[in-house]
C-alpha cells in the first residue's frame, strides 16, 4: 500500500469508528472522495465560526451599522454570483486542484485581513476579495469532483460533502458560542484567526489529492458556453427559485413560531436540529438514483411535492393549541428536510449530467449562480408571503414549490435533447 494512502487511512480511522457507532458513515471510502470530505470538514468548522459571529464582530467590534453590514453582504453576494462561471472556466483551463488550493490559501489570507478592518470601505474591499476567492473555490470544487471521482460516484461524493459540511458548521457554531459569551474583540479576533487556519489546513489536506489535468477549450466557439446554454440556464433558474425553501426554516419558520403560533420559542432550535441531523444521517442515502438525469428529474419533482406539504403543515400550526402546534411544526420540519435532501441530490445529478467534459468547472459555477440567486431573494419572498400574508401566503409558497418541482423534468428532457455528442477518444495505436 502506498505510504501516503496508509497514513490517510490510519489518521481517519478514529472518525470512521465514531460515526459507525452513531449508525452513519460520515466519510466515504479511502481515495479522492475521502480526501475531499476531510478537507471540507476542516474548512467548514472555521466557516461555521465566521457565519455565527460575523454580524456581531462587524457591528460590536468594528463599529459598522446594521445597514452597512447588510449592504456589504449584498454587494459581496453579487460579486460572488457574477464571478462564479468565469472562475469555473479558469478551473477547467488551468486544472481544478491548483485553482482550489489557490482559492483556499487566498481565502485564508483575506479572512485574516478582517482583523484589520476598521471602516465600511475596508470591509467592502476585503469582502469583495473573499467573494472572488469563494467563487473560485466553488467552481473548482465541482470540476475537481468531476475530474477526480468516477462519473457514477460524483453525486454520492457531493452528498458526503454536504453531510460533513453540516457537521463542520455545527461544530464551528458551538465553538463560536465561546467567543459570543465573552463578547470581546480578543475573542472575536481569535475566532477569525481560527477560521483562517482552517483554510490553510484544508489546503494541506487537499495536497494528498493527485492533480487533475486541465481540459483544453474547444478550438472554436464561445469560451463561456454555460452562459449560452439556454436549457441549462432554464434549469439553473428553476433550481435557484426552488432553493428559496432554505429560507423557510432559517427565516420564515422562526418568525412564524414567535409571532403566529402558541409554540414555545425553543422549538425554533428543535426544528433546526431536526434539519441538521437528518442531513448528516440521510443525505448520502437520499442521493441514490439521482446519478442519471431521469432519476434526478424525478427527485426534483418529489422535492417540490414534499416541500409543498411542509408549507401546509407550517400554515396549519397557526392558531391551534400548543401541543398541536408543536406536533405540526416538527412534522413540517421533518417533511421539509426530506424535500431538501431530494432537491440537493437532484441538482447535483442534473448539473453534472448536463455539463460537457471540457466545461465541468464553468457549468458547476453557473449552477451555483442559481443557488446564490435563490438565497438573495428568499428573505424578501418568504417573509412577504408567509409572514405578511399568513396562511394564504404559506399555501401560495407551497403551490410555487410544487410548480417549480414539476417543471424540472421537462426542462431536463429538453436540455438532454440539445446536448452535443462528445467526441470519441482517439484510437490507441496497436503494435
Amino acid at each position: 500500500m502506498h505510504r501516503r494512502q496508509l497514513v490517510s487511512e490510519v489518521s481517519t480511522k478514529p472518525y470512521v469508528r465514531l460515526v459507525t457507532l452513531l449508525g452513519v458513515r460520515l466519510l466515504p471510502d479511502p481515495g479522492p472522495a475521502r480526501t475531499l470530505a476531510l478537507s471540507t470538514l476542516v474548512n467548514t468548522v472555521g466557516r461555521g465560526t465566521w457565519l455565527t459571529v460575523s454580524a456581531l464582530f462587524l457591528t460590536r467590534s468594528v463599529g459598522l451599522s446594521v445597514a452597512q453590514v447588510g449592504l456589504g453582504l449584498t454587494v459581496t453576494a453579487l460579486v460572488s454570483l457574477v464571478a462564479s462561471t468565469p472562475m469555473g472556466y479558469l478551473a477547467d483551463r488551468h486544472g481544478p486542484r491548483g485553482i482550489q488550493l489557490t482559492a483556499l490559501l487566498a481565502s485564508g489570507v483575506f479572512t485574516a485581513a478582517l482583523v484589520a478592518v476598521r471602516s465600511f470601505p475596508t470591509f467592502l474591499l476585503v469582502g469583495v476579495l473573499m467573494a472572488v476567492a469563494d467563487a473560485a473555490g466553488r467552481g473548482a470544487r465541482g470540476a475537481l469532483i468531476a475530474g477526480a471521482v468516477p462519473a457514477d460516484q460524483r453525486v454520492r461524493t457531493r452528498a458526503y460533502l454536504r453531510a460533513v459540511t453540516n457537521v463542520g458548521i455545527s461544530v464551528g457554531a458551538v465553538v463560536a458560542g465561546v467567543g459570543i459569551a465573552a463578547d470581546t474583540r480578543t475573542a472575536y479576533v481569535a475566532l477569525i484567526l481560527l477560521d483562517c487556519l482552517t483554510y490553510f489546513a484544508a489546503a494541506a489536506i487537499l495536497l494528498r489529492l493527485a492533480p487533475v489535468p486541465p481540459v483544453p477549450a474547444p478550438a472554436h466557439g464561445p469560451r463561456l458556453v454555460a452562459l449560452r446554454d439556454r436549457p441549462f440556464l432554464a434549469f439553473t433558474v428553476l433550481d435557484g427559485l426552488m432553493s428559496m425553501h432554505f429560507g423557510l426554516l432559517n427565516i420564515a419558520v422562526p418568525l412564524w413560531i414567535a409571532d403566529s403560533t402558541s409554540a414555545p420559542h425553543w422549538l425554533i432550535s428543535a426544528c433546526m436540529l431536526v434539519n441538521t441531523v437528518m442531513v448528516v444521517l440521510f443525505q448520502v442515502r437520499a442521493a441514490r438514483g439521482t446519478e442519471e438525469l431521469t432519476g434526478a428529474g424525478r427527485a426534483a419533482r418529489r422535492a417540490g411535492v414534499v416541500i409543498a406539504v411542509a408549507c401546509v403543515l407550517f400554515a396549519a400550526s397557526g392558531g391551534v393549541p400548543t401541543p398541536a402546534a408543536v406536533a405540526l411544526l416538527l412534522a413540517g420540519a421533518f417533511v421539509h428536510v426530506v424535500g431538501e435532501l431530494w432537491h440537493a441530490a437532484a441538482g447535483w445529478g442534473i448539473s453534472f449530467g448536463l455539463a460537457p467534459a471540457h466545461a465541468q468547472g464553468q457549468y458547476q459555477g453557473a449552477y451555483g449562480m442559481g443557488m446564490q440567486l435563490g438565497g438573495m431573494i428568499a428573505p424578501m419572498v418568504v417573509t412577504s408571503l408567509a409572514i405578511g400574508w399568513g396562511v394564504p401566503g404559506w399555501l401560495l409558497l407551497g403551490g410555487l414549490f410544487l410548480l417549480l418541482g414539476a417543471l424540472v423534468p421537462p426542462v431536463v428532457r429538453w436540455a438532454a435533447r440539445t446536448r452535443p455528442v462528445e467526441p470519441a477518444a482517439p484510437p490507441v495505436p496497436v503494435g
